[in-house]
């Protein structure tokens, strides 16, 4: 069996019209074809609407095939949801369908600044096998604020809240299910990448989200969640920089953070030992600069 083959997608139904297609979760790499964020996608009358486009273009164009196995309505647009590799290097794949990708000025902007090293890099991890095709492209649309799309015949909110988790995440609602495809703004089982956010934004967008009271959420990785989770992930935020304020103020030095923030709550889940770790250097440093220019 071919390793593409092995890793495609399938869907899996939330509510009706509402479909999740799942990462394989865990780190990047050759086994999983990079393949460990989440994309989903809503059915209306009028058409659907898909939410994030995969790793490559293999990886997009299987999510697309896993759409078409479940709905014979057609695309009628794709939202990225973040500027991270395993949700937006799958366009090209949208893109050769007629399918127009969107996604936020500021994801548009971060993507363009640095997205050409991060896809060496996923060659490098992956394989030129696994990436063969993907290259960087500039969305079709752009947007600056919320949305209320009505493009498939099903209204459908996307929310944008600031420089969060990312200076241009986007969650998904869909009012008619309850459900919240809520993209880089929460992880379920897997700690959350804390380099490109505003910590302060990003607790203001939960408690927003929170506020909606979603029946169901699917995070950027990992399992559809009880809206739990959003209070989960608020709570990691607050410990990690609760824990780097505290060292701060004890006068610890940078070389010793990633060893002293402990937090035991999270302590089994992904990536604690990398992401966490590196986490716990960047609050520290934030927090050391705003000391400083007080």
């Amino acid at each position: 069996m071919q390793a593409g083959a092995a890793a495609a997608p399938v869907a899996q139904r939330l509510a009706e019209g509402v479909y999740l297609l799942p990462g394989r979760g865990g780190v990047a790499d050759a086994g999983n074809l990079g393949r460990i964020g989440n994309a989903g996608f809503i059915v209306g009358p009028r058409g659907v609407l898909a939410i994030d486009t995969g790793t490559s273009l293999a990886h997009g164009r299987a999510l697309l095939a896993a759409i078409h196995a479940v709905t014979d309505q057609p695309v009628r647009l794709v939202l990225v949801t973040q500027a991270r590799p395993e949700f937006l290097f799958g366009g090209d794949a949208f893109r050769e369908a007629g399918i127009p990708v969107q996604m936020h000025r500021r994801t548009a902007q971060l993507m363009a600044s640095r997205c050409e090293t991060c896809l060496r890099a996923l060659v490098q991890q992956l394989g030129a096998a696994a990436m063969a095709g993907t290259t960087m492209y500039t969305p079709d649309n752009v947007f600056d604020g919320p949305l209320a799309l009505d493009l498939i015949g099903r209204p459908v909110q996307v929310l944008q809240h600031g420089h969060s988790s990312g200076p241009g995440d986007i969650a998904v609602f869909d009012p008619a299910s309850g459900v919240l495809f809520a993209g880089g703004l929460l992880d379920a089982g897997r700690i959350p990448d804390i380099q490109d956010s505003v910590l302060s934004g990003w607790r203001q967008a939960l408690a927003e989200l929170a506020a909606l009271k979603p029946v169901l959420v699917v995070p950027g990785h990992g399992p559809a969640s009880a809206p739990s989770l959003i209070g989960t992930v608020a709570r990691y935020l607050a410990q990690l920089e609760a824990r780097c304020r505290a060292l701060l103020d004890e006068g610890a030095s940078l070389i010793d953070v990633a060893d002293l923030v402990e937090l035991p709550e999270f302590a089994g889940w992904d990536e604690y030992d990398t992401i966490h770790r590196r986490n716990a250097s960047i609050a520290f440093l934030r927090l050391e600069r705003e000391l400083l220019l007080r």
